[in-house]
């Protein structure tokens, strides 16, 4: 315990904080169909979807272990460029879900640590072969595989069931995905929060807690989950709005073709150690469903900005990551000081803007657009 400085506490927190945005910026790539069909109620599918994150953070540690060791060299980090990192990640995160922008968490966690890392250490502390190997190979396969299996099956299982009565199938598959979401959750719980972990590890390492190459200690990997899950349970509803209605309008059908298929790829990936983003491959399926149901509108504009804020996630996490890098690299204790007070205010602004047009588990099935406003709404005057 004598190598956790006030500095490695303060990062440790701070991961956990990220963490805790994790959760609930992708709450809904595991319930926003399940909530959008009626087939779980908004606070019942949060609830089950915490708890099962918790659960899946202790079933593998492969993805923390590529985290910790494999995209930049752990005998170059510091607690600070960590730090520098998260706060980029942490920034990005607020920001798309202020918009309702399913991005990926994933990518802004490796974005800002890249930036930070590549500032702080130079180039040669970021391992650019296992950054294409691990994530930006995965970023652009994922989402394509979980589309194709969510297309094929959802057009099974239309043709499977043509003949059946209407409310019955429907009935059905709403069973069925209760099932298939809880595993979405129980996937994002063994893949998400190992990120968290292998940060909270490689912050250790770097402070000389841990040994090169060491796995997370179990303390790691029950704070990652139980914060994971908190986060879950609090509801990104802003998300789950875009994801259960902006994309397409999800039948029961859908929606179980969908949650299978990401849960497929996921729990895959994990056991592979492939750090992808549940976000990409939660909105391939769910648009992989859409394509496959006959006649089913998708809604190729919220499909659009999607893509590009995935395409602009991880430089823009690693802008923000390698700034914050440079004022605690340059500025030591007063640099570290000046970036957590501007990151709190950010965080803070963007929190007060979001309250001004609040999406909550009452509204979130209300429209498929999540709006933004800058200032308050106008009272309505009931004088005659």
């Amino acid at each position: 315990m004598d190598h956790i400085t006030f500095l490695v506490a303060v990062v440790i927190v701070t991961a956990l904080a990220f963490d805790f945005t994790n959760g609930f910026h992708d709450t809904a790539n595991a319930m926003a169909t399940s909530i959008a069909t009626g087939a779980l109620s908004p606070r019942v599918a949060v609830l089950i979807s915490g708890v099962l994150n918790i659960v899946g953070a202790f079933l593998s540690t492969e993805v923390a272990k590529t985290i910790s060791g494999g995209i930049v060299d752990d005998s170059l980090v510091t607690p600070g460029m960590v730090f520098a990192g998260l706060i980029g990640a942490i920034l990005w995160n607020l920001l798309t879900w202020l918009v309702g922008l399913p991005s990926s968490s994933s990518h802004a966690l490796f974005g800002g640590l890249i930036g930070a890392v590549w500032v702080g250490a130079g180039e040669h502390g970021v391992r650019f072969d296992a950054v294409v190997e691990k994530i930006l190979v995965p970023a652009l396969a994922s989402p394509l595989v979980a589309g194709v299996a969510a297309l094929v099956a959802t057009y099974f299982a239309y043709r499977l069931t043509a003949r059946a009565r209407a409310d019955s199938v429907t009935r059905g598959f709403r069973i069925g995905q209760i099932a298939s979401a809880s595993l979405v959750s129980l996937a994002h719980g063994t893949n998400d929060a190992q990120k968290t972990m292998g940060v909270i590890t490689l912050t250790l390492i770097s402070a000389g807690a841990l040994g090169h190459d060491a796995g997370p200690p179990l303390w790691v990997i029950a704070s990652a989950g139980i914060a994971i899950g908190l986060g879950t349970y609090l509801g990104g509803w802003r998300i789950i709005r875009t994801m259960g209605k902006g994309l397409t309008e999800i039948e029961s059908p859908q929606g179980f073709a969908a949650e299978t298929a990401s849960t497929a790829v996921i729990l895959t990936s994990a056991h592979l150690g492939f750090a992808l983003s549940t976000t990409q491959v939660a909105s391939g399926s769910i648009l992989g469903a859409g394509l496959g149901r006959r006649l089913a509108e998708v809604r190729w504009g919220v499909a659009g900005r999607m893509v590009l804020a995935w395409l602009v996630t991880l430089p823009a996490a690693a802008l923000v990551g390698g700034l914050a890098a440079s004022a605690v690299t340059h500025g030591g204790t007063v640099g570290t000081v000046v970036v957590a007070l501007v990151g709190a205010a950010v965080a803070s602004g963007i929190v007060l803007v979001a309250r001004r047009n609040p999406v909550h588990a009452d509204n979130v099935n209300d429209a498929h657009e999540v709006s933004v406003r800058t200032a308050p709404p106008a009272r309505v005057s009931t004088a005659a």
